[in-house]
């Protein structure tokens, strides 16, 4: 029963922060038509959260140890919930950047609490990798959600410039109040990974001296870069590529969460048969051949001549379908590095794992941004087939130093 009311609050408080942490695409339209902000400006909005995560989560290293998982994703929580308090309250772009700062180093607590909670959950390399999909098949719920919640308060306005959209961040912070309620009532033994607050934050640096994280963390930065880099500017690629209206935009940007989803789900099942590098490089070209396919037909594209998804074209359906393939890849690489590790050494590991996936999503956001405010949304998203050929070759690399570290260091719970 304890386990279960754990687990359902990790799955909760990762919902929450799936919701915000992927509502910069849907911000940056908002912030365009509701708050003024031009393009340039909102192409560094993904900073604000993501170089906030790396920084914290490289501090946090220190401390969890100290704090211990539960407590830190009720602290993670709580400053989430101030600052969605303060949307409504401000209604400014200065706020959105304040609150993208709370949101990213409340998630570095979380998510560095939640993937060393995992660990003791679970028992085994097929245990931990099943229940880390699972989890992140309902982060991707929640990134679906998010886009589909924010609609129902913008309404069909669609200049967006009624502030009763930021009703909704009212709700969000009466979310974070009931799941840390729930993490009060629940219990995990974090004593097989305690570790003092000195040691946590040396075997940090310990690990970046092995060639599997490093391999890995190379991996994780390019994944994160291009998925964020597509994702966040998703909805202003409908609304000014494809000429959708705002509402619009935002829902159909929802079917890459969605297809990203389905995509984690189903993987969960597919490592039981196929071996996780060769899953990956399946994916990984059919999501290159998704992009050579699709994007040319985005040329073609001209104003639809009704509102609603009926009406949109076929691109703006095809298109977020590349979540379906690109979703098995982080979960799989996070729990390779994760699985070859002991349970103690999970924290530091984990806190490698969210600095350099922030540094990747910023970066990947920046790029795509400002490519897209000067060369057009078809460009920017044609140069994530760059990324997406040295992760191919990272992916062969990380099976081989897996399979090395596999025989080299004996396995340790």
């Amino acid at each position: 029963m304890n386990r279960g009311r754990m687990i359902l609050a990790m799955i909760l408080t990762y919902v929450i922060f799936a919701m915000l942490l992927n509502s910069v695409g849907t911000l940056i339209l908002m912030s365009q038509n509701a708050l003024g902000a031009s393009i340039e400006a909102t192409s560094f909005l993904d900073g604000f959260k993501d170089l906030t995560i790396a920084a914290v989560a490289f501090v946090a290293t220190s401390l969890l140890p100290r704090i211990g998982y539960r407590k830190s994703m009720m602290l993670g929580l709580a400053l989430v919930a101030a600052a969605c308090v303060a949307m409504p309250l401000a209604n400014a772009f200065w706020m959105v950047k304040v609150m993208l700062v709370a949101v990213g180093a409340g998630f570095a607590l979380a998510k560095m609490s939640v993937y060393s909670t995992i660990g003791l959950l679970t028992e085994g390399n097929k245990g931990h990798a099943s229940l880390m999909n699972f989890i992140e098949g309902c982060f991707m719920l929640g990134v679906l959600a998010w886009p589909w919640v924010l609609a129902a308060f913008v309404g069909q306005q669609d200049s967006s410039t009624d502030p009763i959209w930021l009703d909704v961040y009212w709700w969000l912070a009466l979310a974070c109040a009931v799941t840390i309620a729930l993490l009060m009532f629940s219990r995990v033994d974090e004593g097989t990974a305690r570790t003092s607050a000195g040691q946590s934050f040396a075997d940090l640096f310990r690990l970046l001296a092995l060639p599997l994280v490093i391999v890995f963390l190379a991996s994780a930065f390019l994944y994160v870069l291009i998925e964020q880099g597509i994702n966040t500017w998703l909805p202003t690629f409908n609304n000014k590529v494809l000429h959708l209206s705002t509402v619009t935009s935002v829902q159909l940007a929802s079917l890459f969460a969605a297809s990203t989803a389905v995509g984690r789900l189903l993987a969960g099942l597919v490592l039981r048969f196929l071996p996780w590098h060769w899953l990956l490089i399946v994916c990984l070209l059919a999501t290159a051949g998704l992009v050579l396919l699709v994007l040319p037909m985005a040329a073609q594209v001209r104003p639809p001549a009704q509102e609603g998804w009926w009406h949109a074209p076929a691109v703006a359906f095809v298109f977020p379908l590349i979540g379906l393939f690109m979703a098995p890849i982080y979960p799989a690489i996070n729990s390779v590095v994760l699985s070859a590790l002991p349970k103690a050494r999970h924290a530091a590991m984990t806190g490698l794992i969210v600095v350099f996936s922030a540094l990747g999503g910023t970066t990947g956001s920046l790029i795509t941004g400002q490519v897209f405010a000067h060369l057009g949304g078809q460009t920017a998203f044609y140069l994530s087939l760059i990324p997406m050929g040295f992760l191919l070759v990272a992916v062969f690399l990380l099976r081989r130093q897996s399979t090395l570290h596999a025989a080299s260091v004996p396995q340790t719970t």
